[in-house]
């Protein structure tokens, strides 16, 4: 039954910090990332479809997205659905294939995106916070119940605390990693 427990606070907290990879993965830090059309949907024969099932996306240069559609006919529809998405770029097309240059982002824009991965940052925590007192407001109703004794309640609270400090490190080494690559011209 504590294993149950535990596992389902360390599964809480790994979604939490995926979660945050996520997030952190939609800023623009004036590098090419694929990541960044996940959210475009391109209205395919009626239906609206992730762009990223119908066309290949590739980096070429470090700036520079290009998505080659796979039927040669969609090339208006995805510049169409990138205009209309929130990324803010607008597209350039060949007639076979659209490019997306990623401007430099000016000094200002770079300290904002760094608070903006601050407070995705401390939202996961908060998360992963949540997570470990549910697992030990379990603990403490499973001691009630009389299925763990104290020393095992204790061991448990040990081991929750072990794995929180765990993902917040992690979480951590995620935005510091973002806020450095952001704030580095």
């Amino acid at each position: 039954m504590a294993d149950k427990v535990l596992n389902q606070a360390k599964e809480n907290m790994e979604k939490a910090t995926d979660n945050l990879q996520y997030q952190l993965g939609q800023l623009r830090a004036g590098r090419a990332n694929a990541s960044l059309l996940d959210r475009v949907n391109v209205t395919y024969y009626g239906v609206p479809t992730p762009l990223n099932q119908l066309a290949s996306i590739t980096i070429p240069e470090a700036r520079v997205l290009t998505i080659k559609p796979f039927d040669q006919t969609m090339v208006q529809e995805v510049e169409k659905a990138i205009l209309a998405s929130d990324v803010g770029i607008t597209p350039t097309s060949d007639g076979t294939v659209v490019r997306l240059v990623i401007p430099q982002l000016t000094e200002e824009r770079r300290k904002e995106l760094a608070k903006e991965v601050g407070k995705d940052s401390e939202t996961a925590k908060v998360s992963v916070r949540n997570a470990r007192r549910e697992a030990m407001d379990e603990y403490k109703k499973q001691e009630k119940n009389s299925d763990i004794t104290e020393d095992d309640l204790r061991t448990a609270e040990k081991d929750i605390q072990d794995l929180t400090d765990k993902y917040i490190q992690k979480i951590d080494d995620i935005s510091s990693d973002k806020e450095n690559e952001l704030l580095e011209m």
